[in-house]
């Protein structure tokens, strides 16, 4: 479901988008089109005005023309001017009537010279507005003979001509109008098939239109106008207007000419509709082969998500389809192909790795815990026992340190081949576990089996592995278990074993089988770790301090730092119990830490800061490897405010040897930044004076074991009496630890020791008790 929406989603975005951009571009083109050819009828009704507009002027002056000729022909009638010269009125009343009649004027009249009306003929008797109109028109048709006007009678515009009649001088004028009423708009609609109103103004605003050829829709939107409008919007469509105003005597006239935009762009929407529908077939057709090249780039994509997730499944061995194209497609299908055989590869390596120890050829932890959970269901399901024995080299890292590490290489590979050659059964398996650990599984062996199989190994061991010029020997410790009387599971089994090998290299015994008693150790173990943290985390643990004492008067006072631990259920632990766990642990850590905390807290405290007082803090192997060891203890000096030669950090030979360079390194960081140095339990390792030369040291400190055997044997006296003959040489000085009687110390002070430390001055002390013991010294 997923997979098929995928591909839909990327189908749909892909035409989606391809057909957006289609569209905006066609938007966009047919906006410009629209555009163009609204501009364009615009401009061409715009000339079609014009031209309305010369025509409809024309129109008019025609009719002018017209009435001039009529009202010529009436004053030069003979008979007219001698009825005018006679003063027959019924006469002149009867030609103006026939005259006007026969050329169509509406309005025929005759005034005298001094422009007063004498007769008139009105086709219409209600014109009641006429003698108003005669007044505006006269004069200045009397000074423009040739020229027309305009007046609105009865809200009718009306034409107006006069022409003088003489004889041979001027005795009257003939005035003629006719109106321009529905006919000449008509004949206007019918010559160029425009619209034509006749727009009134009124002398009062009102506004009438006589006149018309518009539609009643159109010319009911007209009459709503407020004002003239250029462009007039109606149902029918959109008009253009054109006002042309006439040479009006009385009220505002108007003839308001339009034009339909629609009718001159509706040949033009019919192409619109055409390049729509033409538009429309390119979209779906765009579509169709957008979603075809869509499918066809989907359709291998679909094919490498399946492969990815086949990959997933760890399945390598099906190789990707279309990887013969020659395209971008094809060429990521080979690649994604590459890989699934590179991963197919590494894979089976990683698997091998997994299972396999790479140096021996052996099975591994994990293929090894395998075997005895695999055992373990077959011996439930047959009732047979099985037996898993765990070995652990003696003294290998020494032979690392001294040899080499490729030597111990070649050294484990012949203790693999070894215990290979002791397994009796295709069904058993030997396994490196780890380091210099191995493991053996014995199927349908009991206990007595299996401590056979260990005891034989031992003695294989006896015979010396030699390769070219070294030959070395080898022990081992077997620790094993047995199923189902040891373990009730694999997990179970193994770590029994395990336990069981601890305890027998603790015990030196070549080989010892799991019994209750060793786990039992082993739960202590894990609940001292756990209370250990939390006595430091619940101030359980209290500082004590041991002085030493200047044999020879030197200025100063020196004493050495001691944990003890304050336990609430066990009272006050003894360190023994504690910090060799602590050291195996890494816990020591924490606790030199501590110690060096509270140091630094009573060096600042007011009873202590004017006391030339030096304090010694020793540091365990997992101190000094530590690598942040000189920033953490700096950051204390710091936060306390007190100097770094309020310090003497004792450190073990053999916490040195472990990793010589690294601790040279240490100690001389520690010696630059003002720590005074000292050699702890002097004597008891296995560093060189070349060595100890190198190192940034300032004292030595006598193993204990030494001074308290110089009351009994004398080759402990020449021990110490040669150590501080040594130091001395070197620029050290010498404290001796272990000071049980007065004639220990005295042996001491003639021997030049500079320092002592025992029970016969002073045990360890809590640091109020000691202020105090120092109080009395003084």
């Amino acid at each position: 479901m997923t997979l098929r929406w995928a591909r839909r989603s990327l189908i749909l975005r892909l035409v989606g988008l391809s057909l957006l951009l289609l569209l905006i571009v066609q938007a966009a083109g047919f906006a410009v089109v629209r555009a163009t050819i609204d501009r364009n009828a615009r401009a061409q009704i715009a000339r079609a005005l014009d031209l309305d507009e010369n025509v409809w002027r024309r129109l008019l002056e025609q009719n002018a023309d017209k009435l001039r000729q009529g009202s010529a022909l009436l004053a030069a009638d003979f008979g007219f001017r001698s009825a005018v010269n006679s003063g027959d009125q019924e006469t002149i009343q009867s030609v103006l009537e026939n005259h006007g009649s026969r050329i169509g004027a509406a309005v025929t009249a005759l005034l005298d010279t001094d422009l007063t009306l004498r007769a008139v003929s009105l086709t219409d008797d209600s014109m009641d507005e006429f003698p108003e109109t005669l007044r505006q028109v006269v004069p200045p048709l009397a000074t423009q003979p040739l020229g027309s006007r305009v007046a609105v009678m009865d809200g009718v515009p009306y034409q107006f001509v006069m022409v003088p009649m003489r004889a041979p001088v001027v005795i009257g004028w003939v005035l003629m109008g006719f109106p321009i009423d529905q006919a000449l708009a008509d004949e206007m609609r019918q010559l160029l098939s425009v619209n034509v109103a006749l727009v009134v103004t009124g002398t009062d605003g009102a506004l009438q239109i006589p006149v018309s050829t518009l539609p009643p829709e159109t010319l009911a939107v007209l009459k709503n106008q407020a004002v003239m409008p250029d462009e007039l919007r109606t149902p029918e469509g959109t008009l253009l207007v054109r006002s042309s105003r006439l040479d009006s005597a009385s009220g505002e006239v108007r003839a308001l000419l339009l034009r339909s935009v629609d009718e001159v762009v509706a040949p033009y929407r019919q192409l619109q509709v055409l390049l729509a529908i033409i538009t429309v077939a390119g979209v779906l057709l765009f579509a169709v082969g957008t979603g075809l090249m869509a499918q066809r780039l989907t359709t291998p994509l679909r094919s490498l998500l399946a492969a990815t997730q086949r990959l997933s499944r760890g399945e390598y061995d099906v190789p990707l389809e279309h990887t013969g194209r020659n395209d971008e497609i094809g060429n990521l299908a080979r690649s994604f192909d590459h890989m699934r055989v590179d991963i197919g590869t590494q894979q089976t390596e990683i698997r091998r790795l997994a299972y396999w120890d790479r140096l021996t050829g052996l099975p591994n932890r994990e293929r090894f815990r395998d075997a005895v959970v695999q055992a373990g269901a077959g011996s439930t399901a047959t009732g047979q026992p099985l037996a898993v024995l765990t070995l652990d080299l003696d003294r290998f890292k020494h032979v690392n340190d001294v040899l080499g590490y490729a030597f111990g290489d070649r050294l484990l590979q012949a203790v693999a081949e070894r215990l290979t050659q002791q397994m009796a059964s295709p069904d058993d398996m030997v396994a490196r576990l780890g380091g210099n650990e191995f493991a053996l599984l014995l199927q349908r062996a009991d206990a007595t089996a299996a401590h056979a199989l260990a005891q034989r190994i031992n003695q294989s061991f006896e015979q010396p592995i030699a390769f070219e010029d070294q030959t070395v020997d080898l022990s081992a410790a077997i620790g094993f278990a047995c199923w189902p009387g040891d373990a009730p599971d694999a997990d179970t089994l193994l770590s029994r074993s395990e336990i069981a090998m601890y305890a027998a290299k603790r015990k030196l015994s070549g080989a010892l089988q799991y019994d209750a008693s060793l786990d039992s150790a082993s739960a202590q173990t894990l609940s001292l770790l756990t209370e250990l943290r939390r006595a430091v985390e619940h101030n359980e643990l209290r500082l004590f301090l041991q002085p030493k004492v200047s044999l020879h008067g030197q200025a100063g006072m020196a004493a050495e730092a001691l944990v003890r631990w304050q336990h609430p259920q066990r009272g006050l632990v003894p360190p023994m119990q504690f910090i060799p766990f602590a050291e195996q642990t890494g816990f020591v850590r924490h606790l030199t830490l501590w110690i060096f905390e509270e140091v630094a807290l009573l060096l600042a405290d007011p009873r202590t800061r004017g006391m030339p007082l030096r304090v010694s803090v020793n540091l365990s192997t997992r101190d000094l490897l530590d690598p942040e060891l000189s920033n953490r203890l700096a950051a204390i000096l710091v936060r306390h405010g007190v100097p770094a030669t309020a310090f003497c950090l004792e450190i073990t030979e053999s916490a040195i040897m472990d990793d010589p360079q690294r601790a040279e390194a240490m100690l001389n960081r520690l010696s630059e930044q003002g720590f005074k140095l000292s050699i702890d339990d002097f004597g008891t390792g296995y560093s060189s004076l070349a060595y100890l030369k190198r190192l940034p040291v300032d004292e030595l400190k006598i193993d204990k074991s030494f001074v308290m055997g110089m009351e009994t044997g004398e080759d402990d006296a020449m021990i110490v009496r040669s150590t501080i003959d040594l130091a001395h040489n070197l620029g050290l000085t010498v404290v001796a630890e272990g000071v049980e009687t007065a004639a220990i110390l005295e042996r001491l002070r003639e021997l030049a020791c500079d320092e002592a430390q025992g029970y016969h001055m002073a045990r360890p002390l809590p640091v109020d008790d000691f202020l105090a013991w120092q109080g009395r010294q003084g």
